[in-house]
């Protein structure tokens, strides 16, 4: 068998060679037919050059919602087209569906919808938009990418908005809109009524008790129309990631919350971004359009790796608002940062405005502070005692200078704020 098939396959090889293989004039006939088809094809196609390209659809969103965009395709041409059609964005604005089938008859428009879920905060702008006109026998193609500008404003997710109901309640009661009125400290005289136990002396009406049988005191109502000054740190420690998100973000959300509430209750907010020099601002808006106005001014916001120049930020802070106001500064609280940069000018700060500063803690340090499971877990558990000894070290001296401090978890950090805006409304210190 062995030989048999031997013998056979030197028969083959043996064999006249135009048998097994086609001739050059069959492989330039082959060739030919193919370039006609593919000439054909180009020809049939539709011409790429005489389409416009329209955009529709939002230009705002909020970070994790949906955003529509439309793209227009009009056709100038004498022929149908059908091509494929590639709308490129940027990965950051998280496009659902990035290739379409598009047919336009000639002088015609079609549009097609595309999805795009944002995953960063700014400007998100279309690329560019690719068009590939394939002929009918599918051989050749036309192609040709054009810019076709859109910008959709992705703008801050303010989660925290699901606490504001909460809070505007206890301000309705600190306004006396609400019947259950509270007692305290205030700013502006309400009425006068009966001394009860845990009233403050200071409050009590001497003249009033006098011609009475009982102790009066004075009720107060908190005043309105104060101002707030709300700082955001936009240096290299506001890049750092607190849970899923970067600081920044959560500073930007307790500073929404903050100020839709402070605008509730009738004060005016203003707004600086600042590191080494002004980012962003916002005066002056009124109570409806103070939201609106931050979140597109926050919108682009994004972290500067250099260290924020403290003594630029207080000296603009104190040109700018010259009568006692309430300055929140949302920062981070680093040791070497603070003392060397804001600490030494407090006092300067401090003798005219009332002073807060919110930091948001990072929830991986009271992890790492309670493991013990090996060697590195326990040299990890001492860094994190040390890192949260030095924290309590500066909060307590920053209490010394009269300042009020803010210091939460990521998720309880807005409320936090807003919690200590409402104490000092309160206590009439604001």
């Amino acid at each position: 068998m062995a030989l048999t098939g031997r013998l056979g396959l030197l028969a083959l090889l043996t064999l006249p060679l135009p048998i097994f293989f086609p001739s050059w004039w069959t492989l330039l006939g082959v060739f030919g037919v193919l370039l006609l088809g593919v000439l054909i094809d180009l020809a049939l196609a539709g011409n790429v050059r005489a389409l416009r390209f329209h955009r529709d659809g939002d230009t705002n969103v909020r970070l994790g919602e949906k955003a529509k965009v439309a793209l227009i395709v009009e056709n100038l041409g004498r022929r149908r087209l059908k091509a494929i059609v590639r709308d490129a964005w940027p990965p950051s604005a998280g496009a659902l569906t990035r290739t379409t089938g598009v047919d336009v008859p000639a002088k015609e428009r079609r549009r097609t919808d595309i999805t795009l879920v944002p995953t960063r905060r700014g400007d998100r702008k279309a690329v560019t938009v690719t068009v590939r006109s394939v002929g009918p026998l599918g051989l050749a193609a036309r192609q040709l990418s054009r810019p076709a500008p859109w910008t959709v404003r992705v703008l801050p997710a303010f989660p925290s908005r699901r606490h504001l109901p909460g809070k505007l309640a206890k301000l309705r009661q600190l306004t006396g809109q609400h019947v259950a009125l509270i007692r305290g400290q205030g700013t502006e005289f309400d009425s006068l009524r009966e001394y009860v136990d845990g009233d403050d002396v200071r409050s009590i009406d001497w003249r009033a008790t006098a011609r009475r049988a009982d102790v009066v005191v004075r009720t107060w109502r908190p005043e309105r129309d104060r101002r707030l000054y709300l700082v955001l740190d936009t240096g290299r420690t506001a890049a750092g990631r607190v849970g899923d998100i970067p600081r920044l973000d959560c500073s930007m959300d307790a500073a929404l919350l903050l100020g839709a509430l402070a605008s509730r209750a009738g004060d005016r907010v203003d707004l600086l971004a600042y590191d080494r020099r002004v980012r962003t601002r916002v005066e002056g808006a009124s109570r409806t359009d103070l939201l609106p106005a931050m979140v597109q001014a926050m919108a682009p916001l994004e972290p500067e790796l250099i260290e924020s120049d403290a003594a630029g930020m207080v000296s603009t802070i104190m040109s700018k608002v010259r009568q006692r106001c309430l300055v929140v500064l949302l920062t981070e609280l680093n040791t070497a940062a603070m003392e060397e940069g804001l600490i030494p000018l407090l006092p300067q700060l401090t003798a005219r405005h009332l002073v807060m500063i919110a930091a948001v803690g990072d929830p991986r340090v009271g992890e790492m502070a309670g493991m013990r499971g090996d060697l590195a877990a326990v040299y990890d558990a001492a860094a994190a005692e040390r890192a949260r000894a030095d924290r309590r070290r500066l909060t307590a001296e920053l209490r010394s200078h009269g300042v009020e401090v803010v210091d939460a978890p990521p998720e309880e950090f807005a409320p936090a704020l807003a919690d200590a805006y409402l104490a000092l409304k309160a206590a009439g210190r604001l």
